[in-house]
């Protein structure tokens, strides 16, 4: 596996993403742009990781001098299981964004959360304390967005999934939040929301939700995590009045947090944001 990746250059600290697939991650180009803007001396590629052998390219890129990694679909529960040590809002979605190496261990953590919530408050201005919110999905991208979405004090948090009994079981791990969250199928749902979060994967085979109308309360901020393109999900906020966003924001935000981590120096993500649209 040794000649697959590069080799890192000395007074330049090495970084990647790794995913399968991986060719349209965006992270390089974030990266870069956040180290050019910071000054500072790093390199981030992408690396297309075996189905089967994401642990040993893991290791490799460890014994290769790599100081971290973002990982992303479909290893962010593998990237769990390597890791030695994690941040509370890692051990709370049982999965993990972003890994650093250091003295022979692996630390884990899930940025995803945090970068979901900064495009809301800051990018987007909207206050998320007190507000009824609705969760779409129970899958590995509502997990890691729930635990820091609860620190934000909201008037209840429903989790509504085809199958409810999964989104029964993603409540059950929240034990000191029990009191603000519920369960829900789609077909149950009968109130409206002011924030309605979609975490599925539903967008990239345009796939409508079975949501009924009257969840889009009047002005709600309707924010499907998927980015690039025009979901179903958001067809239907728009036509029932939402503020509609897609998850280009969240994507830069949580590759910043994955940056402060490694670098310990916060970028300004407007810019990058701007940079993004325009591609």
């Amino acid at each position: 596996m040794t000649d697959k990746y590069a080799k890192p250059v000395l007074n330049i600290d090495h970084y990647a993403v790794v995913g399968n697939p991986i060719a349209h991650s965006k992270s390089p180009l974030i990266h870069s742009a956040f180290a050019k803007q910071t000054n500072q001396e790093m390199s981030y590629e992408r690396i297309l990781a075996p189905l089967d052998s994401f642990e040993a390219t893991i290791k490799e890129l460890v014994a290769q001098g790599y100081k971290g990694v973002n990982v992303t679909v479909p290893f962010k529960f593998k990237a769990f299981n390597l890791c030695d040590m994690f941040t509370e809002r890692a051990q709370a979605a049982g999965a993990v964004n972003t890994l650093t190496f250091k003295d022979g261990r692996i630390s884990g953590d899930n940025t995803d959360g945090a970068g979901l919530v900064r495009d809301m408050t800051h990018n987007l201005k909207h206050i998320l304390h007190n507000k009824r919110t609705l969760l779409l999905g129970a899958g590995g991208a509502a997990e890691g967005v729930l635990h820091p979405l609860l620190a934000c004090e909201l008037d209840g948090l429903v989790i509504a999934n085809r199958t409810i009994e999964k989104a029964e079981r993603m409540i059950s791990r929240q034990v000191g939040a029990l009191n603000q969250l519920s369960a829900s199928t789609y077909a149950d749902l009968n109130n409206p929301f002011d924030i309605i979060i979609n975490a599925t994967s539903a967008g990239l085979t345009d796939t409508e939700l079975p949501i009924p109308n009257m969840v889009f309360a009047k002005d709600c901020l309707a924010y499907d995590m998927m980015y690039g393109r025009e979901t179903p999900f958001m067809t239907q906020a728009r036509a029932n009045g939402a503020q509609v966003a897609d998850g280009l924001g969240m994507l830069v935000e949580q590759a910043a947090e994955a940056f402060y981590i490694w670098r310990g120096v916060r970028p300004d993500t407007k810019p990058v944001i701007e940079m993004m649209r325009a591609l």
